[in-house]
C-alpha cells in the first residue's frame, strides 16, 4: 500500500467525526483527542555477551476519569511513540465501552524479543519497571502482556515491582502465569471475546453460524482462539489464517480442503505465533503468498494482526460474499476501509468492542488478586462472555437508534460514559 499508517492520525481522525456528530464542547475534545500524560525511557541491558546495549522504552496514560489506566506493554522492532498513544487512546474507548472501571494506558520497548536470549528478556522486563515503578500501581496504571510479551515477562514485571515497593503486589500487572496470580481463561479471552461479538452480530443479521466461513490474519493469541472459538463454539468453518514468519521475514497464509484445523496448528506454532511451515506443508495445508487470507470465500473476515491491515489497497481483494468484518487487531482497518464497508453494506464489529475480551478478563484477575481468591475458569468465561454480550448490544443499539455506523456508536457509547466520569469528578467545571 502507498504511504506509511500513522496509528495515531487514525485514532484521531476517528475520534474528531463523532466528536462532531455528538457536538462534543472543543476544550473537552481536545481533551480526549491527547494523552494525559507520556513516558519515555531509556533502558540499559546486560547483554549475555557481556556488552551493554540501551533501548527505547515507552508508557502513555491516556485517561483515567474512569479509574486506573490498563494496557498493554509491546516489544516490536516497529514500535513508535505514536503507536502508543493511538493503543493507549483505543484503550480509553475499550474499557467504557465494556464498561469497566479502567482508564487507557499502553506501553512498549523498541525491540525484536525473538533476538533476545531468556535473561536478556527478564533484564530488559526488570529494567523497564524500575524506569516506571513510581508511576504505575494496582490503583493507578496496571499494565499487561501485548505483542511480544508473554505471561512468565508479567511474572517478572510483577515480581520486579514487588521488590521496589517491598510487597507482594499481584495486582499491578495482569495477564500473569497460572499460579503466579493469573486467572484462567485469560489466554483465550480475547479470541473468545472477538467470536462472542460474532455471534451476537450473526444474531441481528439472521446468519446461520453453522454454514459460516471465516478468514482469519494473524496466529498469536486471539486468533488462535478466534479459530478455536468459530469452529468450535459456533460450529463454523475457519478458511485460512496468516502469520508472519520470524524466520524467512516475510508473512504466508495457511489453508487446507475443508477448513484449517487450529488445534494441530497450535501444536506447530511458536511462541510468536510463526507456524512451521514444513510441517503444516506435510499435514496437508497449502501455503500462500501472506495478502491471500483477505481474497479467501468467506462470510466472516477477522483481521486480527496489526494496525492497518485493511486499507484502501486491500479492500479490493476482499470477497464479495463477506457480509461481517470483526476487528480482533486493534485499529486494523483504515477509515477508507470504513468507507467501503458501508457502501457494500458490511456489518462492522469495531477492534475496541470485538477485541475488548482481554481487558475485561485482565479485570477479572485484578479483582481476583484483590479478594486472594480464584475463580474457575467456566466462571471467568461465563462473565466474560456477559459483559461481552452487554458492550456489544449497547452499542447495536446505539447504532440502530441514531442510525449511524457501528464504530461511530460504540465511540458514541465510550465517549459518553468518559465525558460522563470527568463531569462527575469536577474535571470539567475549572476546579479540579
Amino acid at each position: 500500500m502507498a504511504g506509511q499508517i500513522n496509528a495515531f492520525e487514525m485514532a484521531q481522525k476517528q475520534f474528531d467525526s463523532v466528536a462532531k456528530q455528538l457536538h462534543l464542547d472543543p476544550g473537552v475534545a481536545e481533551v480526549l483527542r491527547w494523552p494525559m500524560r507520556e513516558f519515555s525511557f531509556r533502558i540499559p541491558v546486560r547483554m549475555d555477551d557481556g556488552s551493554l546495549r540501551v533501548f527505547q522504552g515507552f508508557r502513555v496514560q491516556h485517561n483515567d476519569a474512569r479509574g486506573p489506566n490498563k494496557g498493554g506493554i509491546r516489544f516490536a522492532a516497529n514500535e513508535t511513540m505514536d503507536t502508543v498513544r493511538a493503543l493507549a487512546t483505543w484503550m480509553t474507548w475499550k474499557c467504557a465501552v465494556a464498561d469497566i472501571p479502567l482508564g487507557g494506558g499502553k506501553g512498549g520497548i523498541i525491540v525484536d524479543p525473538s533476538t533476545l536470549t531468556l535473561n536478556e528478556k527478564e533484564e530488559m522486563c526488570r529494567g523497564w519497571v524500575r524506569a516506571m515503578w513510581k508511576n504505575i500501581g494496582p490503583r493507578n496504571d496496571v499494565p499487561a502482556p501485548d505483542i511480544g510479551t508473554t505471561p512468565q515477562m508479567m511474572g517478572w514485571m510483577m515480581d520486579e515491582y514487588s521488590r521496589l515497593v517491598g510487597q507482594y503486589t499481584p495486582g499491578v500487572f495482569t495477564g500473569k502465569p497460572i499460579g503466579g496470580g493469573g486467572s484462567l481463561g485469560r489466554t483465550e479471552a480475547t479470541g473468545y471475546g472477538v467470536i462472542y461479538t460474532v455471534r451476537e452480530a450473526m444474531n441481528h443479521l439472521k446468519i446461520d453460524p453453522k454454514n459460516s466461513v471465516a478468514a482469519i490474519q494473524g496466529f498469536g493469541n486471539v486468533s488462535q482462539y478466534a479459530s478455536i472459538g468459530f469452529v468450535e463454539l459456533l460450529g463454523g468453518t475457519v478458511a485460512c489464517v496468516s502469520c508472519y514468519d520470524r524466520h524467512d521475514k516475510k508473512a504466508y497464509t495457511y489453508s487446507k480442503k475443508g477448513g484449517i484445523d487450529p488445534r494441530f496448528l497450535l501444536t506447530i506454532v511458536d511462541e510468536y505465533g510463526t507456524i512451521n511451515k514444513q510441517k503444516a506443508q506435510d499435514a496437508g495445508y497449502i501455503v500462500e503468498d501472506g495478502d491471500a487470507w483477505i481474497s479467501k470465500e468467506a462470510n466472516v473476515l477477522i483481521p486480527a494482526a496489526m494496525e492497518g491491515q485493511v486499507n484502501s489497497d486491500t479492500v479490493a481483494k476482499m470477497s464479495k460474499g463477506i457480509k461481517i468484518v470483526a476487528e480482533g487487531a486493534n485499529g486494523p482497518c483504515t477509515p477508507e476501509a470504513d468507507e467501503y464497508f458501508k457502501k457494500q453494506n458490511i456489518f462492522n464489529i469495531p477492534d475496541f468492542l470485538c477485541n475488548a475480551g482481554g481487558v475485561t478478563t485482565s479485570y477479572f484477575e485484578q479483582v481476583q488478586n484483590d479478594m486472594n481468591y480464584y475463580w474457575t475458569r467456566d466462571a471467568v468465561l461465563e462473565r466474560l462472555d456477559t459483559k461481552m454480550t452487554h458492550a456489544f448490544n449497547a452499542v447495536l443499539d446505539r447504532s440502530k437508534g441514531e442510525k449511524v455506523y457501528m464504530r461511530d456508536a460504540a465511540y458514541m457509547v465510550a465517549i459518553d460514559r468518559v465525558v460522563n466520569a470527568m463531569a462527575m469528578r469536577g474535571w470539567l467545571s475549572g476546579n479540579a
